[in-house]
């Protein structure tokens, strides 16, 4: 699987839980957020002033292969 800016944070999150620590290390605290079952990656990384999508997305990919 390719994590993808706009995949929602709970479909992420519920295909590899291993990604919630990438979220949580960015202030994404994503996991109890009701906003995560419909608000996309790139949606949140607006909301919580990311400024790096790619690196995070980079990140959330390393994690689904057990980088």
């Amino acid at each position: 699987m390719r994590i993808t800016r706009d995949m929602t944070v709970a479909k992420v999150i519920e295909l590899e839980p291993k990604t919630i620590d990438v979220f949580q290390k960015y202030g994404m605290h994503c996991v109890d957020c009701e906003v995560a079952e419909w608000g996309t990656i790139e949606g949140a990384v607006s909301t919580h002033c990311i400024e790096d999508i790619d690196k995070l997305l980079k990140e959330l990919n390393q994690a689904c292969e057990g980088v």
